[in-house]
């Protein structure tokens, strides 16, 4: 028998809320990985900049909002609710409280813009965790099945187009015909990119919002590396990359963060606050793209990948079903 989705799970990372969550939260972002307690000192510092608060779980709470009265104007009346992976609302806690509402299936959307292991493959296991939690607190199991990839969708591009060239408008007159877009993404190593889709799925959108930019003056690089100094991660880094091009003759740049959703740490220290600071060093006009965030039309292309794949898992039973 097959049942259509009762509800969307919308699944992210997660970020603290204030200075006394960093380091858990910290904790379990790290957890079974090796760090240095300079490390983490490191990062812990990067929050405290900011008030110890990552705007991506509120930014991912209306995300939700904005959703769900989409789906519903559509005819879709499933609540929407948010699951985390690092800290509250978790995945399981989500699930349980679903699972108490009655219901029995959900579809889950992850919110990242990649294809790998770590943007999507580790949802899936968190999921599968959740739902065995589920289960030994004798709570109803409630079936996730996992939306496609939306990242292609002509909205998703449209809404980076328009955003880049916000971006763009706010260069100095004289260097916004020159300025190259510079798209960035999240470093991950070698060994998992030549596994998946992850260098690809990120050219291919670079490549789409610059067609439709008109230009063909881009680049895509990578920032917020981690781990060990020595192992090999996707590059160049973004820093790099610019004190390089700039010593080329590179004129101006807008910084496209393309490998992220929303606003959080990796986009405000790594970008606007590190790679800003370089620029403004080196003299070379810079501009950041926002990113999607809660913007409508973002929420209306994430709507059309959400309805389409409700439909779809209202007529069929999807395999493999995660947990």
């Amino acid at each position: 028998m097959v049942t259509a989705p009762e509800a969307v799970l919308l699944l992210s990372f997660g970020g603290p809320g204030g200075p006394e969550d960093v380091r858990p939260f910290l904790a379990n972002v790290l957890r079974g990985r090796r760090a240095s307690p300079a490390r983490v000192d490191e990062v812990a510092a990067h929050y405290a900049l900011f008030g110890g608060v990552s705007p991506l779980t509120a930014v991912t709470l209306s995300q939700a909002r904005g959703l769900e009265a989409r789906l519903r104007a559509r005819g879709l009346a499933l609540p929407v609710r948010v699951g985390m992976r690092n800290w509250h609302p978790y995945v399981a806690d989500t699930l349980a409280e679903l699972s108490r509402g009655g219901v029995r299936r959900a579809l889950g959307l992850v919110s990242a813009a990649g294809r790998c292991h770590s943007a999507c493959g580790q949802y899936a296991e968190d999921v599968a965790a959740a739902r065995r939690t589920l289960r030994a607190r004798g709570l109803a199991d409630v079936e996730v099945v996992l939306a496609r990839d939306w990242q292609a969708h002509p909205g998703y591009v449209a809404v980076w187009a328009a955003h880049v060239a916000e971006a763009v408008a706010t260069l100095p007159e004289d260097v916004r015909g020159c300025a190259r877009l510079v798209f960035t993404a999240h470093s991950i190593p070698q060994e998992m990119a030549d596994r998946c889709m992850y260098e690809r799925s990120f050219a291919l959108l670079a490549e789409s919002v610059s067609a439709m930019m008109g230009t063909t003056d881009f680049a895509l690089v990578y920032q917020s590396r981690s781990g060990r100094p020595g192992d090999p991660w996707l590059g160049p880094d973004v820093c790099d990359y610019l004190r390089e091009e700039r010593a080329r003759g590179l004129r101006a740049a807008v910084l496209c963060p393309i490998g992220f959703v929303c606003d959080h740490l990796e986009v405000l220290y790594d970008l606007d606050h590190q790679a800003g600071d370089l620029c403004r060093a080196l003299g070379l006009p810079m501009a950041r793209a926002r990113t999607p965030n809660d913007a409508p039309a973002f929420l209306d292309a994430l709507a059309d990948a959400a309805e389409a794949a409700w439909r779809w898992h209202a007529r069929h039973r999807a395999l493999p079903v995660v947990g």
